[in-house]
């Protein structure tokens, strides 16, 4: 496996988890706006640059 695609695998994941975590916060009403914006936003980068990375990245047969 290439090293692009394990990181874009690593980004896609953190991006995963801060989206979860900010539907977490939301459903529960626990989190401030600023929060749910932050995580939301870093979340959404983390998730759409590691699946570009992942599809970007050409294979080598």
């Amino acid at each position: 496996m290439d090293l692009k695609k394990i990181f874009g695998s690593i980004l896609t994941l953190l991006g995963i988890g801060g989206l979860v975590y900010t539907g977490i916060l939301f459903a529960n009403e626990s989190g401030t706006t600023k929060m749910l914006i932050v995580y939301g936003v870093l979340g959404a980068i983390f998730f759409f640059s590691g699946v570009g990375l992942v599809r970007n990245t050409s294979v080598k047969k």
